[in-house]
């Protein structure tokens, strides 16, 4: 089942499989508005937090990603799996290049 993915910071909107992880449907699709790092859990680049849906979330390194972060609806895009249609904002170390990186092409 196919879900759609809202990134909220930059309006970006794509459909994402239940077996692809949100980052890698968003390369595949050639959108860029969650960073792309290690894509394996371990750098944290593509961090977002969840505003609305569900997931599931695969290992990810908890030096990127700590519980208390879990618990407040942070995810790794890479490793984040949609159940439902799902709204997220970047939240991670390049959330502020990605943002302004949209406003500048969008000028």
């Amino acid at each position: 089942m196919r879900h759609q993915i809202t990134i909220e910071n930059t309006g970006e909107v794509f459909a994402c499989g239940e077996d692809s992880s949100v980052l890698r449907a968003m390369e595949q699709l050639g959108r860029k508005g969650i960073a792309v790092g290690c894509r394996n859990g371990g750098c944290g680049v593509c961090k977002v937090r969840v505003l609305s849906g569900s997931f599931t979330q695969q290992k990810a390194s908890r030096a990127v990603l700590s519980e208390q972060e879990q618990r407040e609806g942070f995810a790794l895009a890479c490793k984040a799996y949609p159940r439902s249609e799902m709204k997220v904002e970047v939240a991670g170390r390049m959330a502020s290049a990605i943002v302004a990186g949209r406003c500048a092409s969008s000028a």
